[in-house]
């Protein structure tokens, strides 16, 4: 069931972004990568474990990085970094003990993010190939 979640709320997200053009902002990727990273903090946080919020602030001062270089960069990178955030999601486990992780969170939000960045590439993607007029503002 949470695959199948994922599936909707990651394809809703892109949706959105692409029909308001929340997508060509910038900061919207980057934005989105800081969100997710940060959960993996609040579940060390909820499952009270003092080391366990240290590696988990690690790890996403990881994906906070790579928000910040691809906002500088590139939204390629950014739209690949949240897909990435979809393989950490569901390696997780194998590195981290955070006891706080609900049990269907790694399939859900696995699934969302993998989607998501692959959507958010392809959308910028199809804008890098669409010829635009000079002077005149894609949207």
């Amino acid at each position: 069931m949470e695959y199948f979640v994922g599936i909707v709320l990651a394809l809703a997200i892109a949706g959105l972004a692409a029909g308001c053009g929340f997508y060509r902002d910038r900061s919207f990727g980057p934005t989105v990568l800081i969100v997710i990273a940060a959960y993996y903090v609040l579940f060390a946080v909820m499952g009270s474990s003092g080391r366990t919020i240290v590696v988990e602030c690690i790890a996403a001062a990881g994906f906070v990085l790579a928000a910040m270089i691809g906002f500088k960069a590139s939204p390629l990178l950014v739209a690949a970094a949240i897909a990435s955030h979809g393989l950490f999601d569901f390696t997780h486990y194998l590195f981290i003990d955070d006891p706080g992780v609900p049990h269907w969170w790694p399939g859900f939000c696995g699934t969302v993010d993998i989607l998501l960045g692959a959507s958010l590439a392809l959308l910028h993607m199809r804008d890098s190939r669409t010829p635009q007029a000079p002077g005149v503002p894609r949207g």
